[in-house]
């Protein structure tokens, strides 16, 4: 199984951003798929979780608003897209997908049984 995250970089404060996931080795449709994220020094985040559906998505409190979860499952690919970037959203942002019966579990790391290695994001100011 293999999750590649793509999308990271430099980004203006202020402007947008779109991450993307792909996978493979794996029924794709058949996994909640969630991003997280990990600043240095801080403890992984829940960022944005999606049902297999992509019809119930949740999200983190510091991104509420401000961020969309999304997925094809005909392309395998899960998106996040930001706007609003402050310098708080600088991390490494990681990819998951979790067997989990309940979407709503996607907010929390353990439930999660791959993950991709995870992409940069750094907001300039």
């Amino acid at each position: 199984v293999q999750l590649q995250a793509s999308g990271g970089g430099l980004v203006q404060a202020g402007g947008p951003l779109r991450l993307s996931c792909t996978a493979s080795g794996v029924t794709f449709s058949s996994y909640v798929m969630g991003w997280f994220r990990q600043a240095p020094g801080n403890e992984r985040e829940f960022v944005a979780a999606i049902a297999r559906s992509g019809i119930v998505t949740y999200y983190g409190d510091s991104v509420k608003g401000r961020a969309t979860i999304s997925r094809d499952n005909a392309k395998n690919t899960v998106y996040l897209r930001m706007n609003s970037l402050k310098a708080g959203d600088t991390a490494v942002y990681y990819c998951a997908a979790g067997n989990m019966y309940n979407a709503y579990d996607g907010r929390l790391a353990p439930k999660y049984d791959y993950w991709g290695q995870g992409t940069q994001v750094t907001v300039s100011s």
